[in-house]
């Protein structure tokens, strides 16, 4: 399936979107987050983690690279690899420990883990436009692409 473009008018949407994205994943999986500082990653994974039920705060694991949450049996990661000098120091920290196939994982700046990290089920890209932000959804695999199919439709 080709990837899906979206267009979202401020934060309020930007959370919508990532509640949407909650009830899709149903807390499986892993999203690949790409943008520039302030374009909405955290925004988005915020409104993805208080959808799957986290009552509480939702920051940006950007100097402690990773975020659990237990949300009842959902286990969800949100990283944030912006400090990430090496893509070796995921190794370090155990990085394939996440990644088993009940956990969702939220991955902001995936690039800069290359090599190390698996394949996304679903890569977002997002940058300003207009006064709000363009989304670019590419899947990878039948979950990602079950995923997209939906949110065309919507």
């Amino acid at each position: 399936m080709a990837g899906v473009s979206l267009f979202i008018d401020g934060e309020e949407a930007m959370l919508a979107f990532g509640a949407r994205l909650a009830a899709l994943t149903e807390g499986r999986g892993t999203l690949y987050l790409h943008g520039d500082l302030g374009a909405g990653k955290t925004t988005l994974s915020r409104g993805l983690i208080r959808a799957l039920g986290h009552v509480g705060a939702v920051k940006s694991p950007t100097f402690t690279l990773v975020e659990p949450y237990e949300i009842g049996p959902l286990k969800v990661f949100h990283f944030d690899l912006y400090r990430l000098a090496d893509p070796e120091e995921l190794e370090y920290m155990g990085i394939r420990d996440y990644f088993e196939d009940d956990a969702l994982c939220l991955i902001e700046w995936p690039q800069r883990g290359a090599g190390v990290l698996p394949k996304a089920d679903l890569d977002i890209t997002i940058a300003a436009q207009a006064g709000g932000r363009s989304l670019c959804l590419q899947p990878y695999g039948a979950r990602g692409e079950a995923w997209c199919a939906a949110l065309a439709k919507d």
